[in-house]
């Protein structure tokens, strides 16, 4: 196939790319370690059971129905019905005013939050301002009471708004509970995407609060300032944010595992257990480094969700104090029970040793007796080297595909459907500048898009273009993104490919974890 600079795609056969498949599925295990729901594909239910897709540039604006409350338990889904159809013209008036209110406020004469690709607001469903992600809340009191009345409006036709489309720009709602939360964006991503990122967002705001606290506090005061209580937790939203745009972990629904020899993971995963076996109420324990998984140990019978598993990296990620000293934290995982808290005891292993252990209880009393366990697993771990191999694992520079001998790829995201693990190499040039690196992932959400897309999905797209040639390809077993040099054909990219899985198989002990250790 031809290159060109507009860019081309075309659907490759299965027959094509078979000779790879047979016996190959890296990285997968019959005991994982997390829930293997994907939180992309459950959006994509959700928005499919009220017949949604997303437009094609030029199409109308589209108005659908959506749930009120959010997904409890993983195996649980919404039924929605059949949205009503919404007058075209009203909305597009009430657009129009949306569009004219954010020129007439003062933030959106700044030129710097003009230039801004995406905006992320919450508001309650009074109007009452909660979270924008560029400029003060107060000042936009008016964007949404707009906001808020094209929701209401469309409520009253017993309809819910999903999006808006006006030329470049996507207005996306989700309503949650007594919260609404809006982006508005011009960049490529998805409708469904976008609505992936606003729940994570929501997501975030229940781990602060819980589901019931935050619905009991709406059920007595309807215009209750939510502010009030979320006062210094604006900032785990903002690095939220940025974290799905640089992070291909939140796209994919899974988890990127620090590389490490197999025996060496286990001698620290045995050591946390035998440490922490005995402990009454401790349902997790979780060693991070570099927002990357070292080990997970879970109490029989629970598992947790990548969604979840998410939200804590994005807490140690954006919190420096807990280098400084042990903590001790409630957190709310949604995911595994959005009614209540879990007590985190957060510590970094050591000043030689930058890998935070995570202890979650159930029993808010046990401070003390999960410290000592800590003080007791570092001890172990460093007499037996392993504070050493963390430390080596961390600070090595991540393999590149030309290291592993393939000159003709440049980048892949590998995802094991099994375990909701992934891999994915260091950057390399072109790559090696920021806006290069958020094109790229920019490319990766369009080819997820494309071979997601409920009504007309791909298996397989090989796509050329001028910049880059990239093949997606999604089987049973596992999702798989490569981007090769532009001239690259299409032979010589379904070859690479065999000899990357064939890497990746040879290497999946160190770069995955495939067991599911409990107490």
């Amino acid at each position: 196939m031809a290159s060109s600079a507009s860019g081309s795609s075309r659907r490759v056969s299965a027959e094509e790319v078979l000779v790879v498949e047979a016996g190959i599925e890296p990285g997968a295990s019959s005991d994982p370690i997390l829930l293997t729901t994907d939180s992309f594909e459950e959006v994509e239910q959700e928005l499919n059971s009220v017949g949604i897709d997303d437009p094609q540039p030029g199409s109308s604006s589209q108005l659908q129905q959506t749930p009120n409350s959010p997904v409890k338990r993983v195996s649980t889904f919404e039924t929605l019905e059949q949205a009503s159809s919404v007058n075209s013209d009203e909305t597009d008036e009430l657009a129009q005013q949306l569009a004219q209110e954010h020129l007439d406020c003062d933030p959106l004469k700044s030129k710097e939050w003009l230039a801004q690709n995406k905006h992320i607001f919450v508001l309650s469903q009074a109007g009452k301002p909660i979270y924008s992600r560029f400029s003060s809340e107060d000042k936009l009191v008016t964007v949404m009471g707009v906001m808020q009345a094209l929701v209401s409006f469309v409520q009253a036709g017993n309809d819910m708004i999903r999006s808006i489309h006006a030329g470049d720009t996507n207005f996306v709602f989700i309503v949650k509970g007594p919260l609404i939360l809006v982006a508005v964006s011009k960049t490529k991503e998805s409708v469904s995407q976008l609505v992936l990122q606003l729940t994570y967002v929501y997501n975030q705001i229940l781990s602060i609060l819980t589901q019931s606290q935050l619905t009991r506090v709406y059920e007595q005061r309807r215009n209750f300032d939510l502010r009030r209580l979320l006062t210094g937790s604006e900032r785990l939203i903002d690095h939220l944010l940025n974290f799905m745009e640089r992070e291909p972990a939140f796209l994919l629904g899974a988890v990127k595992c620090l590389p490490l020899q197999p025996a060496m993971r286990d001698s620290i995963t045995q050591t946390i257990v035998q440490t922490c076996g005995k402990i009454k109420n401790l349902v997790f324990a979780i060693l991070l480094a570099n927002n990357q998984l070292i080990t997970l140990v879970r109490m029989k019978k629970f598992f947790i969700h990548p969604a979840d598993l998410h939200l804590i990296q994005n807490l140690v990620d954006s919190s420096e104090s807990f280098k400084a000293a042990e903590s001790w934290t409630p957190i709310c995982l949604p995911r595994f029970d959005s009614n209540g808290f879990m007590h985190a005891h957060v510590s970094y292993l050591a000043e030689d040793c930058q890998a935070c252990l995570l202890l979650l209880t159930v029993d808010r009393d046990v401070f003390f007796t999960l410290s000592e366990a800590k003080q007791k697993i570092v001890e172990k771990l460093r007499r037996t080297n392993c504070l050493e191999a963390i430390n080596e694992s961390m600070n090595k520079t991540s393999i590149t595909t030309a290291e592993i001998g393939l000159p003709e790829m440049r980048h892949v995201l590998y995802k094991c459907k099994s375990t909701a693990q992934f891999w994915s190499p260091g950057f390399q040039a072109p790559y090696n500048n920021e806006k290069e690196i958020q094109r790229l992932i920019g490319c990766y959400q369009c080819l997820h898009h494309r071979l997601h897309v409920p009504n007309r999905p791909l298996k397989l797209l090989f796509q050329q273009t001028d910049k880059e040639t990239m093949l997606a390809w999604v089987t049973s077993g596992f999702e798989l993104y490569t981007t090769f040099e532009p001239l690259v054909t299409k032979t010589d990219a379904i070859n690479s490919i065999g000899k990357l899985l064939k890497w990746i198989k040879k290497e999946e002990e160190r770069l995955f974890i495939l067991s599911s250790p409990t107490f």
